[in-house]
């Protein structure tokens, strides 16, 4: 499954960006087991996640919505299972500005290991 690629701004970070990309690449995360398994562990962590709002649940993605507490921004995440590959790969992108001064990064680096947790 292909997400979305970033846009050149600074506001959004994904797992199939080129890896040579630093300002928008992290590595996608393993996972063994059903992928079934692996979504419903990715949705109760964004379910306890502050400010999530899970939209969207099909057979290989979760899609959510963050919505940040002061200026109400809205931030797209999406978690995909690559099932061949064994792979979960995510995209969090900002909806609106240039930059989101590290956000989506950061709430990646919070919600990733949480979600490595439960596989």
């Amino acid at each position: 499954m292909r997400l979305d690629p970033c846009p050149s701004s600074p506001n959004c970070i994904s797992s199939q960006a080129d890896a040579s990309d630093s300002q928008h690449y992290m590595e996608a995360i393993d996972f063994t087991g059903a992928p079934d398994a692996t979504l419903d562990a990715i949705e109760a962590v964004l379910a306890q996640a502050a400010g999530a709002r899970v939209t969207n649940r099909t057979q290989d993605r979760v899609d959510a919505v963050f919505t940040t507490r002061i200026f109400k921004f809205k931030d797209d995440v999406t978690f995909a299972v690559d099932a061949d590959a064994g792979k979960v790969h995510f995209r969090s992108a900002s909806r609106t500005g240039h930059s989101d001064l590290g956000a989506n990064k950061k709430r990646l680096l919070a919600l990733l290991p949480l979600i490595k947790a439960k596989l």
